[in-house]
């Protein structure tokens, strides 16, 4: 048991580096905190196979995926041109409240009448912010930042109840870090925006 905590400390020690570089690439706009998401999300799958967070492999599958296509959108977009950073609209704003209701009552069904899962309310809750915070992400929209947040501030407590200390420093991280990401990119698109007024 001692052998397998340690197994376990030392891969959220190295998933935490590498979620740390990723989230501050993110937050300066940089495509390519892609990259070290992905291998972050492959360590995190065998953790969280480890601490029965059942859910948490499959939004972490669901990163995966979409982190291939939000570096394929960032750098491409629809006209083959880098990606801007944009507000929701009012269609994306009615998706991303869909995906966090449906994500949630299919979690929340799944783990609590077909896993051994003992928290699958609060499991289910940080998926489903996450899933729709993703997916703004992935499409460069604001708002993703206010989604992951909620899904942080969610997950502290579970995970510090899990037992998983490490990845709760880096929730904890993750939320000042998203704070921050929403103020900076913020600023970004006013930059952008000014730009492209005064050229106009």
């Amino acid at each position: 048991m001692e052998t397998i905590f340690t197994h376990l400390t030392w891969l959220q020690a190295l998933g935490t580096l590498l979620g740390v570089f990723q989230v501050l690439l993110a937050r300066n706009n940089n495509v390519h905190n892609y990259l070290f998401g992905i291998v972050a999300i492959l360590i995190s799958i065998w953790v969280l196979y480890r601490s029965q967070l059942y859910a948490d492999i499959l939004l972490n599958l669901y990163y995966l995926v979409m982190s291939i296509y939000g570096w394929l959108y960032w750098k491409f977009g629809h006209r083959k041109q880098q990606s801007p950073i944009s507000y929701s609209n009012k269609a994306e704003r009615k998706k991303a409240i869909i995906i966090v209701l449906f994500c949630f009552a299919i979690m929340a069904y799944w783990l609590k009448f077909h896993t051994d899962s003992d928290v699958p309310i609060w499991d289910a809750a940080v998926n489903a912010f996450a899933w729709a915070g993703m997916w703004l992400m992935a499409k460069r929209k604001m708002e993703n930042w206010i989604y992951l947040n909620i899904s942080n501030s969610i997950a502290i407590p579970l995970l510090f109840y899990k037992g998983l200390y490490i990845y709760v420093g880096l929730t904890v991280f993750l939320f000042i870090m998203g704070t921050s990401g929403y103020f900076k990119w913020r600023k970004i698109l006013l930059h952008d925006t000014n730009r492209e007024t005064a050229g106009a």
